[in-house]
């Protein structure tokens, strides 16, 4: 013949070993259970053990079990409470899991097993809700930060810009140039080069104008020919202009 009760103090002593602080013997009134033999009660929670409890406040779980008479051979009496932060209706899915469960464990010590279980339960459902609560935060902040994207680089957009840049730069050249250059006839008119090698951007008032050789003709500044040679230069400080301009961050 089985003798239940000692195999019942056993199982006691085995987890009062192995759970320590989170087991308790308590009164039947505070278990739930509707019996006059010993309760106890496990607190479980989901978190490792590596983790700082100072710093992480993890759902907690209270399972009270109670042996009858002809337990193992029978299932033990079983309730769930939350200590912390698990709903009513999660409490219910475990209590009809773990009552499954020993109904499947029939014949040995097996609350140690629903323990486990239990156990297992809470870091699935309820283990990792901090870390997904930071990472949806993550995502919101991520979402809400609005990343400027530039108009798309294209020859007409760039050879428009040229032209503009070309206009400019003609444009700064003649205000350097003295009105005398400027209104001089066509066979006497310097050339903005000729004008700046003579030197005469530093000096006062205007000379006279020699003629000037065929040489010096040849080397006229064209700004056809030099802005086709340094194409890629200019292309370079397109992109850098676009890049640093604040307005053209905004467009999408």
């Amino acid at each position: 013949m089985t003798d239940y009760a000692q195999e019942q103090e056993m199982e006691i002593e085995a987890l009062q070993a192995i759970l320590m602080d989170e087991f308790s013997e308590i009164e039947s009134s505070e278990s739930g259970l509707a019996t006059t033999n010993r309760c106890f009660r496990i607190v479980l929670s989901p978190q490792d053990d590596d983790i700082d409890e100072a710093n992480y406040t993890p759902v907690q779980l209270a399972l009270m079990f109670s042996h009858t008479e002809s337990y193992p051979d029978e299932p033990p009496l079983l309730n769930v409470k939350s200590v912390r932060g698990i709903k009513p209706e999660d409490l219910k899915i475990l209590k009809e899991k773990l009552e499954e469960e020993a109904s499947e464990n029939l014949g040995m010590a097996m609350v140690y097993t629903l323990v486990t279980s239990a156990k297992e339960w809470l870091a699935e459902k309820y283990g990792h809700a901090a870390e997904e609560e930071e990472l949806e935060e993550a995502d919101t902040l991520k979402d809400e930060i609005i990343v400027p994207h530039g108009e798309p680089v294209t020859v007409e957009t760039f050879l428009a810009w040229r032209e503009r840049f070309e206009a400019e730069l003609a444009l700064e050249r003649a205000k350097l140039m003295p009105e005398s250059a400027l209104s001089a006839p066509k066979e006497k008119k310097l050339t903005g080069r000729q004008w700046f090698e003579s030197g005469r951007a530093q000096g006062k008032g205007s000379a006279v104008v020699t003629e000037r050789s065929e040489d010096e003709e040849e080397e006229d500044f064209d700004f056809d020919d030099d802005f086709e040679d340094d194409e890629d230069d200019m292309l370079e400080h397109y992109l850098a202009e676009r890049s640093n301009d604040p307005s053209e961050g905004s467009k999408k």
